[in-house]
């Protein structure tokens, strides 16, 4: 096995697990969002603002995984941007529904366009077309999210879907990686 194969295996296993890993979080987060979605308190403020936390950290294990190839600098557009969106959050979940949704949805679409930009040069890895696929339902997500913060009634709920359906995408995408990584 070459160098090259050696290192696209160690990426790829260390990929399949934080994509678990952020499958599990996805699923138990939506589930509390739903439970709290009617307003925003402090457990749900809390979550919302969590959310992007949990992705800075993610990008940084994922930084981490692939630092014996050049990381995509996507990765480090995405520390920026979901720093910058769980500080925006902390101040919109005391402004309403409304502009936590306008916050959420800038973030969906910059997310979705860089997850686009990560998922590219990482197509030999296997697995990616989950990741095209999320990237791009975030982008959309994102402008609905802005919408949605002018309804009548605007709510979180669709965030919850929103984490699911990224959850289930990172879930496909680490069952791919394993026959990369050698997984059985």
């Amino acid at each position: 096995m070459s160098t090259t194969e050696t290192s696209t295996n160690h990426i790829a296993a260390a990929l399949r697990k934080l994509y678990f890993v952020r499958f599990g979080f996805a699923i138990i987060w939506a589930i509390l969002i739903f439970a709290t979605a009617s307003d925003i308190g402090p457990v749900s403020g809390t979550l919302l603002i969590l959310y992007p936390l949990f992705d800075v950290a993610a990008a940084i294990v994922d930084l981490r995984a692939s630092r014996t190839t050049r990381p995509p600098l996507g990765l480090y557009v995405n520390v920026a941007l979901s720093t910058a969106t769980a500080i925006a959050l902390a101040f919109a979940v005391s402004s309403g529904i409304p502009d936590v949704l306008r916050v959420w949805g800038v973030w969906a679409i910059t997310a979705g366009i860089v997850q686009l930009v990560v998922a590219v040069p990482r197509r030999r890895l296997g697995g990616q077309v989950p990741m095209f696929l999320s990237g791009g339902i975030s982008v959309l997500a994102g402008g609905g999210f802005i919408a949605g913060a002018s309804a009548d009634d605007p709510s979180l709920t669709n965030i919850g879907g929103y984490a699911t359906l990224g959850g289930i995408f990172f879930l496909v995408s680490a069952l791919r990686l394993g026959r990369t990584a050698g997984a059985k």
